[in-house]
């Protein structure tokens, strides 16, 4: 069984067990979170779209850590002025680990 979420304004697909990567959320350490099902599919069911069947859907998490991703280099160049700018970058991160995926129906 598999389901849809929304985090952060991005679409992810989940399992129980999996650990995700989102941007960086306000939650601590150790804290559990419900993420918003987009969609649902059970063993051997249909897939759940409407609002009324995602409503009875609960996906809960556990933020199990904050992280730093990799660090990205940009460079500004303008030709013939002798300038150039360089600039580094690394998003903030949040690492969950989904739980149950539950089907109230």
């Amino acid at each position: 069984m598999y389901a849809i979420v929304k985090v952060g304004g991005k679409q992810y697909r989940v399992e129980k067990g999996d650990f995700l990567l989102v941007d960086r959320m306000p939650d601590a350490e150790g804290a559990k979170v419900a993420l918003q099902p987009l969609m649902y599919r059970g063993d051997g069911q249909d897939a759940a779209f409407s609002p009324d069947d995602l409503a009875k859907v609960k996906v809960e998490a556990t933020v199990s850590g904050h992280e730093r991703g990799k660090k990205i280099h940009v460079l500004k160049f303008k030709p013939k002025h002798g300038y150039k700018r360089r600039m580094g970058a690394r998003a903030d991160l949040t690492r969950l680990k989904i739980g149950d995926i539950t089907n109230g129906s």
